[in-house]
């Protein structure tokens, strides 16, 4: 589909669509971000869903031949619970040349964009509080990405936020490009978006069931089924992963949840539900959807077939033309 909106994050990132694919744990691989990537949008392969550096470099190569080179992103986060080495993973992505990066996290995610600047490279800095945007600008980022309360995964300490909220009050206080997520599925919403003052949206949920997405044909089918109310929030009110975690009520969560009630504020009381590898290994590998804590927001109910994201992209850049066109009735009236 031909551009349709001209924004400073579509120039910073020379991309066709106003539309961020954030780092989705597991499933942001080179087929998910290339499939991104050539439907219009920009995508960051996520550097801790790889074990080792062979297959981090392998990961890199195959997006540059499926993008047919074109530039891909790397997100890279200090989530205290990550063994990957993430300087020695942005050696390799600089080496093979990725410039576009999305960081999460607090020191040492500093250096990382002290690193990522020096070597040219463009960074998006993702925050889940406005305050945290205002010191990743005076950091020197290229532009912040603010995640909602409603956003799937982790939107960390907020909890309270609403995106288009935060995205209407970022308007008054930023001087850098922004992007806004949490809850947007649809066309319209990106329209939204971008009248509060934002420069593109954050979309992670919506592509879930993606064709390109590497994971089981169950999991797919249940985020087609899902809707608005399938999920729930973990973690709100103590951290012992670091702050609220937003995910598909099933099983696991549900005992996470009946866990919390019982007190337990301490990392290993959860340790065996919120590991990493029983979601990827039961839920994505397997199709065991009730085990593993699977990020998801509503805007899962948006979600109505598996399709490729070429089409969902289309659907989404036609949804938010159509809604433009509204708008403009409703101005002449």
């Amino acid at each position: 589909m031909p551009q349709t909106f001209n924004t400073r994050i579509t120039r910073l990132f020379n991309i066709r669509h106003p539309v961020l694919a954030g780092g989705l744990m597991w499933l942001s691989d080179a087929d998910y971000v290339a499939a991104v990537v050539n439907a219009g949008g920009m995508g960051f392969i996520t550097s801790r869903s790889s074990a080792t550096l062979p297959e981090f470099e392998t990961q890199l190569a195959r997006c540059a031949a499926l993008t047919s080179a074109k530039p891909f992103g790397v997100n890279l986060s200090t989530s205290r619970h990550s063994a990957v080495p993430l300087m020695t993973y942005l050696d390799a992505a600089l080496s093979a040349g990725v410039r576009h990066f999305e960081t999460a996290g607090r020191a040492p995610a500093d250096d990382l964009i002290r690193r990522i600047k020096h070597a040219g490279g463009v960074v998006i800095h993702k925050v889940p509080l406005l305050r945290h945007a205002i010191t990743a600008q005076r950091l020197g980022v290229d532009a912040v990405a603010i995640v909602g309360m409603e956003c799937g995964g982790h939107p960390g300490a907020n909890t309270d936020m609403p995106a288009m909220l935060g995205g209407a009050l970022a308007a008054g206080r930023l001087q850098i490009p922004y992007a806004i997520g949490g809850g947007i599925g649809n066309g319209a919403q990106i329209l939204a978006a971008l009248a509060v003052g934002a420069d593109a949206v954050v979309i992670g949920t919506r592509f879930l069931a993606g064709a390109e997405v590497t994971a089981h044909p169950a999991y797919k089918a249940r985020m087609v089924a899902a809707g608005e109310h399938d999920h729930t929030v973990c973690f709100a009110s103590n951290t012992p992963l670091g702050g609220a975690w937003r995910v598909l009520n099933n099983a696991t969560a549900r005992e996470v949840r009946e866990r919390e009630a019982q007190g337990r504020t301490d990392y290993e009381s959860f340790a065996d539900l919120t590991t990493g590898t029983l979601q990827r290994d039961a839920a994505y590998a397997q199709g065991d959807v009730e085990q593993g804590m699977l990020s998801m927001g509503p805007a899962v109910a948006f979600i109505d077939q598996v399709e490729p994201i070429a089409a969902i992209m289309d659907r989404l850049m036609a949804e938010a033309a159509a809604a433009t066109n509204r708008l403009e009735t409703l101005t002449r009236s």
